[in-house]
């Protein structure tokens, strides 16, 4: 006999909710801009640095074996320039403008970040150079780079890079950030 389908919703639940619980959970408290809550799963360590509420991010992995980082950095703009997802895609892209020539793609084409509050986007880039080749510890074969704007007094600047998009060092980091919970705050 074949689960119902209730069934099948609380065993995705069930399946969610037991992998929120072995996430390692990274708050990131914005003051009267907000509260951010990463889940990352697997084995990384955590750099933070805030310099006056603007926060620096690093998420690098604990085993030597892995080669994957990513890096957020966010900023508090007095002034909402990316007040329309069109505005944003184009800064992305004009942004990422910089990894064209080095890449496959050779050109940065924008793709949405999948997130519960706000939009975001991201470029992916595969380097040329070490296509077919083993990445140095450090170097990255595939790099995502994009923003998000949470609110209009919260931006986050992104960069993950890996040995391969479909690796799940690179599933974790690209993870963690689609699946961020932003509580807003009673801004400036």
């Amino acid at each position: 006999m074949f689960p119902t389908s209730s069934f099948k919703k609380g065993f995705a639940l069930f399946i969610l909710l037991a992998t929120c619980a072995l996430a390692q959970e990274q708050v990131l408290d914005f003051g009267p801009h907000g509260k951010l809550t990463l889940y990352l799963l697997g084995d990384w360590k955590a750099t933070v640095i805030n310099m006056a509420g603007q926060y620096e991010v690093t998420f690098a992995p604990k085993s030597d074996a892995i080669n994957a980082s990513c890096s957020l950095k966010v900023s508090h703009p007095e002034t909402d320039r990316f007040d329309t997802k069109a505005r944003l895609k184009t800064r992305v892209e004009a942004d990422c403008a910089q990894f064209n020539e080095q890449s496959v793609e050779g050109k940065a084409y924008a793709k949405e970040f999948v997130i519960g509050a706000g939009y975001g986007y991201y470029c992916n880039f595969t380097d040329a150079a070490l296509r077919g080749k083993k990445a140095p510890p450090g170097e990255f074969k595939v790099v995502s780079a994009g923003k998000i704007r949470l609110a209009p007094d919260v931006l986050i600047d992104i960069f993950i890079g890996a040995d391969a998009f479909r690796d799940e060092p690179y599933q974790q980091l690209l993870g963690a950030i689609e699946g961020m919970v932003f509580q807003p705050g009673r801004g400036r």
